[in-house]
């Protein structure tokens, strides 16, 4: 716990309140949006390699149903040329599970912080060289009490999950290729994908109405942060496609 506390906890804390403190308008919900910024700028290397892994699978997916389709029968041969494939290619397929890694113990301690962070006991944790505001003013834009749940910060949550998603979601093989054998897991794996594109908003909005409104417009942030990211980087790496 005492680990914790001072590597997470209390420097989130404290960057929040310094944050709070220097922002105009004395207002937590700028503070909050501040803080998912900066802390998307920290993951930006892993995010993006993550996004370059995923567009490179994307590219290499021909390759891969050929593999399939020569060693149908063979799940060892399959298995290393698939791995040759991908060392030859430089493509790490877990590479996209490094920032979801990263940033849990980052969501974990933010909620801790937004759960008690509103109580003036918390203040207790500011660093000497943090000014103390004495009380934390929960509203955001005067209006919305970030120590609450809200359901239009979920419902927007969920809404940006599925831009997210739909933006990174793979295509069903054409349907004159769906019967061969080596289509037919790459036809499984993009009807997974049309069911998580639905299943993760709706449970980003379940868990959302349950939470903080200050978490949820954290995660909200950074859902909308992702999808810029995206955007740009699948832009500019059409760009170099069609050039070359």
């Amino acid at each position: 716990m005492g680990l914790y506390l001072e590597l997470l906890y209390r420097p989130l804390f404290n960057l929040l309140i310094w944050l709070y403190e220097i922002l105009p308008g004395a207002d937590i919900g700028f503070a909050i949006i501040a803080i998912s910024i900066l802390i998307k700028l920290v993951l930006w290397p892993f995010s993006r390699s993550s996004l370059k892994s995923q567009k490179a699978l994307q590219e290499i997916q021909p390759k891969i149903d050929a593999l399939k389709e020569k060693f149908k029968d063979d799940k060892e041969g399959m298995a290393k040329a698939m791995m040759e494939l991908y060392k030859e290619e430089k493509v790490n397929p877990l590479s996209s599970c490094l920032p979801l890694l990263i940033q849990l113990p980052i969501l974990f301690a933010l909620y801790a912080v937004l759960r008690d962070g509103f109580n003036p006991e918390s203040l207790i944790h500011l660093y000497s060289f943090i000014p103390n505001p004495g009380e934390i003013n929960s509203l955001f834009l005067g209006r919305m009490d970030l120590s609450k749940p809200h359901v239009i910060l979920a419902v927007l949550a969920g809404v940006f999950q599925f831009i997210q998603t739909k933006m990174l979601m793979r295509k069903q093989p054409p349907k004159e290729l769906q019967k061969k054998e080596g289509a037919k897991d790459e036809n499984m794996l993009a009807i997974m994908n049309k069911n998580m594109l639905y299943f993760m908003p709706l449970m980003t909005i379940f868990i959302g109405v349950s939470l903080p409104g200050g978490l949820v417009l954290y995660w909200t942030v950074m859902n909308l942060l992702s999808i810029v990211q995206q955007f740009f980087m699948f832009r500019s790496s059409q760009k170099s496609t069609t050039s070359s």
